[in-house]
């Protein structure tokens, strides 16, 4: 008897453990949706101030992205600094073998080809910079 009960203490312990990593992973887990959540919230915004603005010019909005394009913009906003190709794929949780990674290449070249990102060097690729605004002088 006593060795059931020894074979049960053990088994317990072990999930109790395994609990307490699933937990961990759930943390994280929520930490990095809440953040996504964020993101989104804020690509939104930017995309209905665009709209908004575009309208009160009288200018034809841009062409909006597809989603896959609008989730490698996400990585961008999330991590806030250049990225390869390799560390998209990682960022987005996609895979890393060369057929993700050349997938993931060539919509970084679309989106550099669109002036939404830049390739500063070779494979290298960031969030291009708003041209700076240029003072109006007529209304001095």
């Amino acid at each position: 008897m006593k060795h059931l009960l020894d074979k049960i203490e053990a088994r317990q312990q072990l999930v109790r453990e395994t609990a307490g990593q699933l937990r961990e992973q759930i943390a994280l887990l929520t930490e990095q949706l809440a953040a996504a959540e964020r993101t989104l919230e804020r690509l939104d915004i930017t995309r209905e101030t665009m709209l908004e603005l575009a309208s009160e010019d009288g200018t034809e909005p841009p062409e909006p992205l597809p989603p896959g394009y609008r989730e490698v913009l996400a990585a961008f906003e999330q991590t806030g600094y250049r990225l390869r190709a390799k560390e998209v794929c990682q960022t987005l949780g996609i895979g890393t073998e060369p057929r993700q990674t050349e997938s993931i290449r060539a919509k970084l070249k679309r989106l550099v080809d669109r002036d939404i990102l830049t390739e500063p060097e070779p494979g290298l690729f960031t969030l291009a910079q708003p041209a700076p605004a240029t003072p109006d002088l007529n209304s001095t």
